[in-house]
């Protein structure tokens, strides 16, 4: 099963980074962290590497729920989406699968909280 589901956009890093937090927040998603990796790799190992963010995004109300569900569900928390340059000047955005990540969990209460998590996240990636 694959863990994840993306898009790729010909559109500038900023303005790819931008587009997907203006999906997010239609979608009732709200940014928690918000990692430079490309900055943070520079900072701390000096070296070079691409554009890389990963946005990590929290709907409260199915956190809410997953959390009462599953005490140490915050282990996976938040849903996390990433933004990459290509190597061919393209930028690649990309958001974890719930039902994935939640598989391993193996609590059947879960199961319907991540097919909707699913489902806003595969529209946030469908609508860019």
């Amino acid at each position: 099963m694959q863990y994840y589901f993306n898009k790729t956009l010909t559109i500038p890093f900023d303005e790819a980074i931008t587009r997907v937090i203006d999906e997010l927040k239609k979608e009732g998603f709200g940014i928690l962290t918000d990692i430079d990796v490309q900055k943070t790799l520079k900072k701390k190992l000096d070296v070079d590497f691409k554009k890389y963010r990963i946005l990590g995004a929290c709907n409260p109300p199915f956190a809410y729920k997953a959390l009462q569900a599953e005490s140490r569900i915050g282990t996976m928390l938040p849903c996390n989406v990433i933004v990459q340059e290509t190597e061919g000047g393209e930028v690649e955005v990309s958001a974890i699968d719930p039902i994935a990540s939640m598989q391993a969990v193996q609590n059947p209460a879960l199961e319907d909280i991540a097919k909707q998590v699913q489902a806003k996240l595969r529209n946030v990636i469908h609508n860019l």
